[in-house]
């Protein structure tokens, strides 16, 4: 045998048993989006609605508003289906949640879009005590998501000096294509008052998530639990690194761990919105360590990523390089949101 046959051979058994161990693996993700200020155009006198109606300050007008939801339903339509997107699954997100929506039905709205009426989504929304009127929502593909139970979770941030109130958490458990999972969807309280003064509300919003991830890892180590939404806070700021105990370095993840992949995003510059000439990366997915390390080979984390397609990049202005908003000030700029939308892809091994 020659040394030319020899090498061939080798080659040849490297790549039998290369295909022999080849996985297949069916790929799903779950994203996130503010879609800044998604109101009706109608009156509800228990909100404080009044600017975003037709003789409002917005001059939220029938036409706007259907502007608006062609506009978000553009973007929800390419979220990982679109050429630019690190895959392309038919159908797009399993699971979406939504932040600013004034109600149910400006999400039925939404999903009755030509871009996503295809999809057939269904809806998780319940009406929350926040002052503006805007709460959280979730859609998802009920081809790829059954809802067990879902309910919503108060944030009290009142005390002597305030009484305030914010969005609630929306909590749902479901099974993903298999895997039992639990989501948290939050719009934690704001900035308004300064960063340092307003830390506290934040870190209460924080503690009712990890509250609910501590129940479910007693029962369940490796349980596979979600938080995302606009938290108002970057992936090292206290309630999200040390409230709710999100870590950055996919390495150290433990069963009970939060590992928080947007740490890197942001330690590099990246962001989903921008203020004051400098970017914040307050729309995040976490995830419990479940998703990394569990022994089951159900759903598994895989990649993160921010959609910050060129269309919704604004190219003139003030807000010049940041999200192209829909609105300045109070005047309509046609466009989108003035967050970027941020999803996470998982993996599944299939026979």
């Amino acid at each position: 045998m020659n040394a030319s046959f020899k090498v061939l051979t080798a080659v040849c058994l490297c790549l039998c048993s290369f295909f022999a161990h080849a996985k297949n693996y069916q790929v799903a993700s779950i994203a996130f989006y503010n879609v800044e200020n998604l109101f009706d155009t109608l009156d509800d006198p228990y909100k404080n609605d009044d600017d975003f109606l037709p003789k409002g300050s917005y001059n939220y007008t029938p036409r706007v508003y259907q502007k608006k939801l062609q506009n978000i339903a553009r973007v929800i339509s390419g979220l990982a289906s679109d050429k630019e997107s690190k895959y392309q699954i038919p159908g797009g997100p399993a699971i979406i949640g939504l932040a600013e929506i004034e109600n149910a039905s400006v999400v039925y709205d939404l999903t009755q879009q030509p871009a996503l009426k295809d999809r057939n989504y269904r809806i998780l929304h319940f009406e929350s005590p926040d002052q503006r009127g805007i709460d959280v929502g979730m859609i998802y593909r009920p081809d790829m998501f059954t809802v067990l139970g879902a309910r919503s979770l108060y944030v009290d941030i009142t005390n002597d000096k305030s009484k305030s109130r914010t969005r609630d958490i929306l909590y749902a458990s479901g099974i993903l294509a298999g895997d039992t999972i639990h989501i948290l969807i939050g719009h934690w309280p704001s900035r308004s008052g300064g960063e340092a003064a307003s830390m506290w509300k934040r870190e209460r919003a924080a503690r009712v998530c990890r509250n609910v991830i501590d129940s479910l890892q007693k029962i369940d180590p490796e349980v596979k639990v979600v938080v995302m939404g606009d938290l108002n806070d970057d992936p090292v700021s206290p309630s999200v690194a040390r409230t709710l105990g999100a870590i950055g370095d996919i390495d150290k993840v433990k069963p009970t761990s939060m590992y928080n992949p947007w740490t890197a995003f942001y330690k590099k510059g990246i962001g989903t919105l921008g203020y004051n000439d400098s970017w914040n990366l307050f729309d995040q997915i976490i995830v419990s360590g479940g998703w990394i390390t569990g022994s089951s080979k159900g759903w598994k984390y895989h990649k993160a990523e921010i959609y910050s397609r060129q269309f919704l990049v604004s190219q003139f202005g003030k807000y010049k390089g940041y999200p192209h908003r829909s609105f300045s000030g109070s005047k309509w700029m046609d466009g989108y949101s003035d967050h970027f939308p941020t999803l996470i892809y998982l993996l599944k091994e299939t026979e």
